[in-house]
């Protein structure tokens, strides 16, 4: 899953994966400077960014994704201060911050949740949940054989709901793990990461549910995918075990529901699965990939020039795998960049100014190409 805060464990264990304001332009609710505009959270070497603003103080925040129309975004969050023990789907405003006030919640707030992504009706969101086979949050293990690893729950299935909150509809109800889901620029697909072979790949479907077509079939976890600007192709992260130790040790592991993420890489292909090619080849983990607005570039997060797990930066690289450069220039964790649709906004997670805690933050950057 793209649960960042597991994944923020690798930087802190082993140093051993969302309308009020619809008639303003959210160049007038995002760009405008506000109190929590702080040019001093921008980084020297980070030229790509400017007029950055925290719109999250406290707990683990992350993957924040942009309506259609770039005026709302859908995030997940543990903070435990709005009443939730596990992540749950927050909305706000694209212009909001959240420092002496909470966002409504817009899931049930029974079970886990992770990725909630917009529809094209900017009215009803997608997010996967394991509240119909559990209302209380599941256990989180973090570490098997001394392996730092991600649970795979097979409760999680795929959910719509509206921006109250009242779940529509339900995707998926097959057996095993349903979750990731992204929807494609165009409006007209979902891909999404199952365990219905017995292994995790990718599969697309439209976006009422129907016509489900698994898309990748290599052993390995293929995960958090997103649709280029045109919906032509598709960016993607995975670990490709290789030798039979760890072929045996992902099955081993799979067949428990876990994962181990501290080796993975990009992979780019056509939105049907066709001319699968590895974009990146860095070691360690790189993962949370999203497109450029160009449709020519990928921003994502790695830890590939970390000794010991940590940090993780913000790199970009051509989907032709050229050009790697470095965007982000932090100590800790910089993950999961989304882009606003008219690209002209960044949002990401991020542990700058958490005061030296373990949290981490949403923040939205003006891009600079």
């Amino acid at each position: 899953m793209r649960v960042f805060f597991l994944l923020l464990g690798i930087c802190l264990i082993t140093a051993c994966n969302d309308q009020k304001t619809k008639n303003v332009p959210p160049s007038e609710t995002t760009a405008t400077p506000t109190a929590s505009t702080v040019d001093s959270l921008i980084y020297p070497e980070e030229i790509h960014f400017k007029n950055i603003r925290q719109v999250t103080f406290g707990g683990d925040n992350a993957e924040a994704y942009w309506s259609f129309d770039d005026q709302q975004l859908i995030f997940q969050s543990n903070y435990s201060e709005w009443g939730v023990g596990c992540d749950q789907m927050f909305l706000m405003d694209a212009g909001e911050t959240f420092k002496d006030q909470q966002p409504p919640m817009v899931s049930t707030g029974k079970g886990r949740t992770t990725c909630a992504y917009f529809l094209p009706d900017n009215q009803h969101i997608v997010y996967a949940s394991t509240h119909l086979a559990d209302e209380a949050c599941p256990e989180v293990p973090l570490r098997k054989n001394g392996r730092y690893v991600w649970p795979v729950y097979d409760s999680f299935d795929i959910f719509v709901a509206d921006l109250d909150g009242t779940i529509t509809g339900q995707l998926t109800d097959r057996p095993g793990y349903d979750a990731e889901a992204t929807v494609s620029p165009q409006g007209d697909k979902i891909v999404f990461t199952s365990t219905r072979s017995g292994d995790l790949e990718l599969y697309t479907m439209n976006i009422d549910g129907s016509e489900v077509t698994q898309i990748t079939d290599e052993l390995g976890y293929d995960g958090g995918a997103f649709f280029s600007p045109d919906g032509s192709k598709i960016i993607f992260r995975a670990s490709r075990p290789k030798t039979p130790e760890a072929i045996k040790e992902y099955k081993d592991l799979l067949a428990e529901g876990l994962v181990q993420p501290t080796e993975m890489e990009l992979f780019i292909c056509d939105a049907d699965g066709s001319n699968l090619k590895q974009l990146t080849n860095l070691g360690n983990a790189n993962w949370s990939p999203f497109f450029h607005p160009s449709g020519e570039k990928i921003l994502f997060s790695s830890n590939y020039e970390a000794e010991r797990g940590f940090p993780f930066n913000l790199y970009m690289i051509d989907i032709d795998g050229k050009n790697l450069k470095r965007i982000t220039h932090g100590e800790t964790f910089d993950a999961f960049p989304v882009f606003s649709n008219d690209g002209k906004y960044l949002a990401f997670s991020s542990n700058r100014n958490n005061g030296g805690t373990r949290d981490t933050n949403l923040f939205i950057a003006e891009w600079v190409d």
